[in-house]
């Protein structure tokens, strides 16, 4: 997979929301923030010569759909939320070749001073 790194990609990060994901009780009815970013995979030759969005993806569409995907069902584990968003993502996007998934607990209830708990996923459509 280490190829992934030369390819054209799309970055949104920081993508901030409010749920209720979680193993414990406290955070199933109190809720915490998240923060998710998100490296899509994308050919952007089209869309470079063209400069016609249509060409690509548009990035209040992807936050549209991380939102829906966030908000639609809970999750006790961050691992299942990300891999929930990612094949929401792939599903929605024909032009999506792979989606990198970090998601963020910055408040997780863990005794860390500063910092935070969080996963990251790769996954190519064959892989969903």
């Amino acid at each position: 997979m280490s190829d992934f790194q030369d390819r054209d990609r799309i970055f949104l990060e920081g993508l901030a929301f409010y749920g209720y994901h979680g193993v414990m009780l406290e955070e199933n009815k109190l809720g915490q923030r998240f923060r998710i970013d998100l490296e899509l995979g994308i050919d952007m030759t089209d869309a470079s010569r063209t400069d016609d969005v249509a060409s690509t993806i548009h990035y209040g569409n992807v936050y549209n759909m991380v939102k829906e995907a966030f908000e639609e069902k809970r999750f006790k584990l961050i691992e299942a939320l990300g891999y929930h968003i990612i094949v929401r993502l792939l599903g929605e996007f024909d032009r999506l070749d792979w989606v990198r998934i970090r998601v963020r607990k910055p408040e997780a209830p863990l005794p860390i001073v500063a910092g935070e708990a969080a996963i990251e996923m790769l996954r190519t459509r064959d892989q969903i």
